[in-house]
């Protein structure tokens, strides 16, 4: 057996790729567009360019209530970039007239997207190079790791989390703004170039086509529900309290335009809920009202404490709160329907199976929701041909539903002789 190979003076290290820091915009940075009549010029100019444009969206997560967008990054052929503020400019549009039937290249458009169509802004048709990174396998899959490994060049990602309703901009995010679309229009030759030869192209289309026609999601139903740690919370009268604290949180937030744990984090929600202070002085004893904005607004959030403490046991919220019409939660399907989960087992195997062997992750191969969907309530019979149907019905793509059916179904066959 030969030695082991050291890393020293004669051993080979392969070459690394260089990534080259992108720092300046080609054309330097272009200024703010904030007025109707800079944005005429910007409408002619994108209008009269040529090719796919490169589309980029800034939001405040984290600073302001909701998703709206703050900042709109363009850039085309024979237009170059535009940085369009919004907020004076609401309304944008005749920019998106002005790009009709041209392709719209995003990163993560699923995100984007929604706060685009507040500012009336439709695309006839997306590629999303963060969709065409997984299609392909990519490990990483962010904007700034897919651009240095599929480019080789550096971009800095320092300001992605900024409030972007600052005003004015800094300049430096400014420049930041302006190399996200920079990278776009290259980075979508060489991915689709990629999806080509991997043939995968048909697969990538309809999964743009997906997110590019997907419906807004329906309203949450009790969405103060999703308060982190609410699961500590074991009886109703605990979680009434954690209800009227979020339902005041909300309004306040919403009046304020503020981030919703700007205003009062779920972590005091919970040790007020956990707590049951029946006087002000118990509410501030606790160290998450212990701040100083917090205890300004404590008679605030001590009488939602107290509404809720007031409440009848008859209208008391439930603790686990309402089922959804999806199936029950794997783990207890083993007691309730033994069957399924001998189904959902075998299904898991072939799926994970299948998305190795085409580089694919498994959420992208297959919905999990549907998965579970379909092993608990199989079509019948469950050949090939069913399968396939309540594939498409439940929403998978036709590329998934050709790829994983005639699998699905042997599974489920194989469960069943077992």
């Amino acid at each position: 057996m030969p030695p082991p190979t050291t890393v020293g003076q004669d051993a080979e290290v392969p070459d690394q790729p260089a990534v080259i820091p992108l720092t300046e915009p080609a054309e330097g940075v272009p200024p703010v567009v904030d007025t109707p009549e800079a944005l005429a010029a910007v409408v002619e100019a994108f209008r009269s360019g040529t090719g796919p444009v490169a589309v980029d969206a800034e939001r405040a997560s984290g600073y302001r209530y909701g998703q709206r967008t703050y900042l709109v990054q363009l850039r085309r052929a024979g237009a170059g970039t535009a940085l369009v503020d919004p907020v004076p400019l609401p309304d944008l549009g005749a920019l998106s007239s002005a790009l009709t039937g041209v392709e719209w290249v995003l990163h993560a458009a699923s995100q984007d997207l929604p706060g685009l169509v507040e500012q009336n802004m439709r695309p006839d048709a997306v590629f999303d190079t963060e969709l065409a990174a997984r299609l392909l396998g990519m490990e990483r899959v962010g904007l700034a790791a897919v651009v240095a490994e599929v480019l080789g060049l550096g971009l800095a990602k320092e300001h992605s989390a900024v409030d972007w309703s600052t005003r004015p901009l800094p300049g430096e995010w400014l420049r930041y703004a302006a190399l996200d679309v920079e990278v776009l229009l290259e980075l979508r030759a060489e991915l689709g170039r990629r999806l080509e030869e991997a043939g995968k192209a048909e697969w990538a289309r309809q999964e743009f086509e997906a997110v590019r026609t997907a419906q807004p999601a329906p309203p949450r139903v009790d969405p103060w529900r999703r308060i982190s740690g609410l699961h500590t919370l074991r009886d109703a009268r605990r979680v009434a309290v954690a209800r009227e604290l979020w339902l005041l949180r909300d309004a306040e937030a919403r009046r304020r335009d503020l981030s919703p744990g700007r205003v009062l984090p779920d972590a005091a929600i919970v040790a007020a809920a956990a707590a049951l202070p029946t006087s002000l002085e118990q509410l501030v004893a606790l160290r998450p009202f212990s701040g100083k904005a917090t205890r300004r607004k404590a008679e605030q959030w001590f009488s939602a404490v107290q509404r809720a403490l007031g409440l009848p046991d008859a209208a008391l919220p439930s603790v686990r709160g309402p089922r959804g019409d999806g199936p029950p939660p794997p783990r207890s399907w083993a007691d309730r329907d033994p069957a399924a989960a001998a189904r959902l087992t075998a299904a898991r195997e072939v799926i994970t199976g299948l998305a190795e062997e085409h580089a694919v992750p498994v959420e992208n191969l297959l919905q999990p929701d549907l998965l579970r969907r379909v092993c608990w309530s199989p079509p019948h019979p469950t050949d090939a041909a069913s399968v396939h149907e309540a594939l498409l019905t439940g929403g998978a793509r036709p590329w998934q539903a050709d790829l994983v059916a005639a699998p699905l179904a042997a599974a489920f066959a194989d469960a069943a002789a077992a």
